[in-house]
């Protein structure tokens, strides 16, 4: 992304708080004249404070002076007032952008890009462009107005020693700008390190447990110091790029410097122009400093604002439709759907028809890889097919619009997602108000009654990060709880039951078979015990519907599904032995 395109996309973020940016401008104006000013003071000091008879009272100097740093300390407080206050706002309107976007990604983005990078780009970016506002709109304003304050006083006061003071300027420029591509790109390469970072870390505090038990601790601090020596290098290399316009520029102008002070000896020029004229030479060395070093943070927050547009640009889920639907009978509809992930080998759904009619259960069963959780992701819609469509009650899925879609769907998977709040948000999560009948309803046809009456706050405890605080089994029951306070006509059970022990499957099936009356479902199931009951059970393979029918058909064709269930009941059988 151009500079350009990026400075007026940060200007439009400022542009809401035009009048506080006016405030803060007007604070570093105040700022610079004081700069002039004082050296005027100085000059006049020494023209005529230190005559035989003074012509004025003594009392004007700590006067004059005092005024002066008064008015320098009203602009630098405002310069950081109104600095922070919009700052603060640009910091939080580009961080909820950001996040807006992450929400709305589509699920394709998460499986090509880790979750440290893109916590990384919401959090740490976000700062890293705001910093960077922040450094370089001082230096390029308050000390850019202290330069030209300082200029215009010189000139006036002697421009052909002037001339020669400016040759640093030119000098600083043609420094910046060599330096400005080899920082963009070491400060590319280094945010990409840095996400990566955060992914190690952040994949360490969620896996502590694996890493504890299979002794992971070496692999994880190799992982962990490869990413901190890359950024070290990084660093030391950005530090060499932009550390060493400093003392060239210092150089070059203490070399100008000299040679006023000279020239200026000679000069017909009084004890107070001379002191006025250095001290505000000598007045320029810092702003010039500061203006020589903005290029390493403008540099770093250039290729930060680069990534985090990136994530406020990306492709939102594409939402196609334009019809909302009340509440669906469920009647769902595959038309020979075909569906490849990039870069497969081969189809995930290969010309798949299916019909499912309101109320039914349809068990899909085969093996890894036969496309059950590929048929669910186009249920949910987070893929659309290449090929057919799929239609719930006569409607084709890209006229609904999406949010209308999933308020029909209720999901329960295996991978439980519960969200470090309370009880009562989980179950209740995704709804403005929670309707407290509804939820005790939902505690008690999940079986989580005894669970919250041993909780310290019964409902309003808080569970812990993705239910740090419950067992396995409690946490795939607050999943079904969450389905059933949702009351979607369209249900998904992915594994339901997988992480719950004998009786606490036996307590939460009943509350299934309850949940599922009167609803459509669709269920994943590899405990081919648990879905017997099934109107009708399809086995896919390769992408493919290879057999369909009840339990007992299946087992009489003596197909794949026969197969698949002998093999389990002859292991379930060893085991009980």
């Amino acid at each position: 992304m151009e500079t350009k395109v990026i400075v007026r996309r940060l200007l439009a973020l400022v542009k809401p708080y035009k009048s506080r940016a006016a405030l803060a401008l007007l604070s570093m104006a105040i700022t610079a004249a004081t700069q002039p000013l004082l050296a005027k003071a100085m000059q006049l000091l020494f023209d005529r404070g230190f005559e035989e008879r003074v012509s004025f009272s003594l009392w004007l100097i700590p006067a004059v002076l005092v005024s002066i740093f008064v008015l320098r300390g009203i602009g630098t407080f405002g310069t950081a007032y109104f600095n922070n206050w919009v700052l603060s706002r640009v910091l939080n309107d580009m961080r909820a952008m950001a996040f807006e976007r992450v929400l709305r990604l589509p699920v394709a983005r998460y499986q090509d890009e880790s979750t440290g990078k893109i916590i990384n780009t919401v959090v740490n970016d976000v700062r890293q462009v705001v910093d960077m506002i922040q450094s370089v709109f001082v230096a390029c304003v308050r000390d850019v107005l202290v330069v030209i304050g300082l200029l215009g006083s010189l000139l006036y006061l002697n421009w052909k020693l002037t001339l020669i003071a400016i040759v640093v300027i030119p000098l600083t420029a043609v420094i910046v700008r060599t330096t400005t591509k080899r920082l963009r790109n070491l400060n590319r390469e280094s945010q990409r390190v840095t996400a990566e970072m955060t992914g190690v870390v952040e994949e360490a505090a969620r896996g502590h447990q694996v890493i504890r038990v299979f002794a992971g601790e070496a692999y994880e601090r190799r992982r962990f110091h490869q990413r901190s020596v890359a950024l070290r290098g990084f660093s030391q290399r950005m530090t060499v790029a932009f550390a060493a316009t400093t003392p060239v520029t210092q150089i070059a102008t203490s070399l100008a410097l000299s040679l006023v002070v000279v020239l200026a000896m000679q000069a017909d020029m009084t004890v107070g122009e001379f002191t006025q004229f250095v001290t505000m030479m000598l007045m320029l060395l810092t702003p010039l400093k500061s203006l020589a070093e903005v290029n390493g943070p403008m540099q770093r927050g250039m290729s930060a604002a680069e990534t985090v547009f990136g994530i406020i640009d990306a492709e939102p889920e594409v939402d196609t439709g334009s019809r909302e639907l009340g509440r669906a009978n469920g009647h769902l509809v595959f038309e020979r759907v075909a569906f490849q992930y990039p870069n497969a080998a081969g189809p995930a759904l290969d010309d798949v028809s299916l019909e499912v009619l309101p109320g039914q259960t349809v068990a899909l069963v085969g093996v890894s890889g036969g496309g059950k959780s590929t048929f669910v992701n186009l249920v949910t819609r987070f893929y659309d097919p290449q090929g057919g469509r799929v239609l719930l009650d006569g409607v084709p899925y890209t006229d609904i619009k999406l949010a209308s879609l999933r308020s029909q769907l209720a999901m329960v998977s295996q991978n439980v997602v519960l969200f470090d709040d309370t009880l009562a948000a989980n179950i209740a999560y995704g709804a403005e108000h929670i309707d407290h009948e509804r939820l005790a309803g939902a505690i008690r046809a999940a079986h989580l009654t005894d669970v919250v009456a041993r909780l310290p706050d019964g409902i309003d405890t808080r569970i812990g990060e993705n239910g740090s605080r419950l067992s396995g089994g409690q946490r795939q029951r607050v999943a079904i709880a969450r389905a059933i306070y949702k009351d979607a006509p369209l249900l998904i059970l992915d594994e339901a039951t997988s992480a719950l022990d004998n009786e606490s499957e036996r307590a939460v099936q009943s509350a299934l078979d309850t949940l599922m009356a009167g609803r459509t479902t669709i269920v994943i199931a590899h405990r081919l015990s648990t879905i017997e009951r099934a109107d009708r059970i399809v086995v896919m393979e390769a992408g493919r519907i290879v057999e369909q029918g009840t339990h007992d058909e299946l087992l009489a064709m003596k197909g794949m599904y026969a197969n698949l269930y002998y093999l389990q009941f002859t292991a379930e059988k060893k085991q009980t032995v």
